[in-house]
């Protein structure tokens, strides 16, 4: 059973999610938030909030904590593409596309993005369309712009 702890950060209440001592899951909004789970603050809970409040404060630009996203090989890959986009700079899905070695795969791309069950962590909202145009993203326009211009304030 998922351990589950939530949040108040600078931008909302924040639900992340534990199994077997791995971050399987970050929620954005209470809406999103999993039932028929477990609320524990285990330790691994409680060091992914406290990174994640160090990184809302500008102090933290890489997180260190084991994670375990659920999903496809395909997926997966796409993710770890994410992972490499640095704190402040953005890529599109053409990029992450070419990266993961399917360079006509940018709509694939796109919905891996959509499907990060770990985003912040898995920096899905850094990225962007080709045009340099924001683009969709889970938590909302608004979120997504508050947490690129956080990593800018911080570069």
């Amino acid at each position: 059973m998922m351990n589950f702890y939530a949040y108040n950060t600078s931008i909302g209440k924040i639900g992340i999610g534990e199994e077997d001592g791995y971050i399987t899951n970050i929620y954005l909004t209470p809406e999103t938030f999993p039932r028929n789970v477990k609320v524990f603050e285990s330790d691994v809970i409680k060091e992914a909030g406290r990174q994640l409040k160090a990184y809302f404060s500008g102090d933290l630009v890489e997180f260190n904590l084991p994670l375990r996203p659920e999903g496809t090989e395909f997926m997966k890959k796409v993710w770890n593409a994410l992972c490499s986009i640095p704190y402040g700079e953005t890529a599109s899905y053409k990029d992450i596309a070419v990266k993961v070695n399917s360079p006509k795969g940018y709509r694939a791309v796109g919905n891996a993005n959509n499907k990060n069950p770990l985003p912040i962590v898995i920096p899905c909202h850094r990225i962007i369309g080709t045009d340099g145009k924001l683009v969709g993203y889970a938590g909302g326009m608004d979120m997504k712009e508050k947490l690129l211009n956080l990593e800018n304030k911080r570069k």
